[in-house]
């Protein structure tokens, strides 16, 4: 499968793919419309209702969901959900029966069904195919009834929970539209006042949950800690759930703004300890938690999940190898593909005409598609996304200055398996920049991907499979290195 980010640039091999991994995380599908006309309306008799198959991906297991109905005016349409992606509503271009064959087209993600319905109208046998693979599915007509499959997710909490919660909104006056920002507090039982810690999600257009095919990354965070005697404060980005403002137009200089907005508004609150308001930036998080606290002394801690060391084209580069490689892809080829993205990344980086870039890129990113399955919708939204204002900073941003000039206590944590932001040059990368700083702790996780997941290869095809949100190694390691440093132990409720 192919993990939809919010930009594109390493091609991982994958099934029911709706774009390409991204730089730094991989963020939930965004929902296409609900439903689709046929080419032509015309009823197939015996389809409707919900039919539930599981393709089998070496070792990935992806339930597949085709929802199917009728109507005179319509004829026989249909919508695919991915249930373990997270990806639902995904239209089904077309419903064809010719003999006793069914095709099922699905343009989008340039993939297609064709089977051969039993007998008794309960199951239809055949085959998915998408791009250069062809893999056997069988889908079975769900029961009248029966419980819709869903992705398992045991780490997600659920209410009551054994702290306060507090819907929270205020203003980044420093921003140009007045942004107006809308998260979630999370305070310990007690007076306080507590040590606290703002959550910065990576990229993508993440709401407060920091949400990542289906699992809640920043809502499992947040319990842990607050369980821990650490008030957390997690916030829609700007343009995205609650929060007012535009994410198309934003940079990780307006994200990290916004963070600052963030930090004020929490050290107005009578119930947190000023003095121990910390930062933990998760991928761009990373990036962006650094901006701040270079600026501000007041930031007690900065907690860095899977932070950049080096530059945006340099970790594209090393990410796109390897997620290649990860796929089987030849030595040769992974050389081919990284020579065809370091010539279009340097375009985008040197080419300031709009025009003349988009007229170069298109065809750049149509030889890098070496299976012909990208459409020219999908080049169309790939382009969008490298000339966008974001990822252009991103590609020339420099951390390391920046990381340089901090002088607080600082956890720069990253999964050996981590195929996104590579732990082996971007660890060292920030041991270096954070050489001057006596209070920083670099510390590499073995065995823990992108997400901080208990992973087996670390590829983003494994993200939606893994049952676990975040390993709890991961959590703990964040944790105790909080509370040495702010005194939270004494504020402990561990909610059991």
């Amino acid at each position: 499968m192919k993990i939809v980010t919010r930009f594109a640039i390493a091609a991982a091999a994958s099934l029911l793919a709706v774009g390409q991994a991204g730089w730094c995380q991989a963020a939930a599908p965004a929902a296409p419309p609900v439903s689709q006309a046929v080419a032509a309306p015309s009823v197939i008799p015996g389809l409707d209702g919900d039919w539930d198959g599981t393709l089998d991906v070496a070792t990935i297991k992806l339930r597949l969901v085709f929802h199917i109905a009728s109507a005179p005016a319509t004829g026989t349409t249909a919508t695919l959900d991915s249930i373990d992606q997270g990806a639902k509503g995904i239209p089904v271009t077309a419903v064809t029966k010719t003999g006793d064959k069914l095709l099922f087209e699905v343009r989008v993600i340039q993939g297609s069904f064709e089977g051969t319905p039993s007998s008794d109208g309960r199951t239809i046998t055949g085959t998915w195919r998408q791009g250069p693979n062809s893999i056997p599915l069988t889908l079975t007509h769900r029961a009248m009834g029966a419980a819709a499959p869903t992705a398992n997710r045991p780490q997600t909490p659920v209410r009551p929970f054994p702290y306060r919660e507090e819907e929270v909104s205020y203003v980044n006056a420093a921003s140009a539209d007045k942004v107006q920002l809308a998260g979630t507090l999370t305070l310990p039982q007690g007076k306080g006042p507590f040590p606290a810690a703002i959550l910065i999600a990576g990229s993508g257009p993440n709401g407060r949950d920091e949400e990542i095919l289906g699992h809640k990354l920043f809502l499992v965070l947040s319990d842990y800690l607050t369980r821990q005697g650490i008030a957390i404060l997690r916030v829609d980005k700007r343009g995205v759930g609650h929060s007012t403002g535009s994410y198309e137009k934003a940079t990780s200089l307006d994200f990290a703004s916004d963070v600052k907005a963030g930090l004020a508004w929490l050290r107005s609150r009578s119930d947190i300890d000023r003095a121990h308001i910390g930062l933990i930036g998760h991928s761009e998080g990373g990036l962006i938690a650094p901006m701040v606290a270079a600026d501000d002394p007041g930031v007690a801690f900065v907690v860095l999940m899977a932070g950049p060391g080096e530059n945006g084209t340099k970790i594209l580069l090393q990410q796109g190898a390897l997620i290649l490689k990860a796929a089987g892809m030849s030595e040769s080829a992974v050389a081919e593909n990284t020579a065809g993205r370091a010539a279009m990344l340097k375009l985008v980086r040197e080419e300031v005409d709009p025009a003349k870039l988009d007229a170069e890129l298109r065809p750049m990113m149509a030889s890098l598609d070496k299976t012909g399955s990208m459409s020219p919708q999908a080049i169309d939204a790939q382009v969008k996304a490298l000339s966008n204002p974001w990822f252009r900073f991103f590609l020339s941003y420099e951390p390391a200055p920046t990381l340089a000039r901090l002088r607080m206590p600082v956890l720069a944590m990253g999964g050996s398996l981590d195929l996104q932001v590579p732990p082996r040059e971007n660890l060292a990368a920030i041991r270096a920049a954070l050489a001057g700083d006596k209070q920083a702790t670099i510390v590499e996780l073995p065995g823990l991907n992108h997400l901080f997941q208990t992973a087996k290869t670390g590829a983003p095809s494994e993200y939606s499979t893994i049952e676990e949100t975040m390993a709890p190694v991961a959590l703990k390691t964040i944790s105790d290195w909080i509370i040495a440093r702010t005194g939270a132990a004494g504020q402990r409720r561990d909610g059991k």
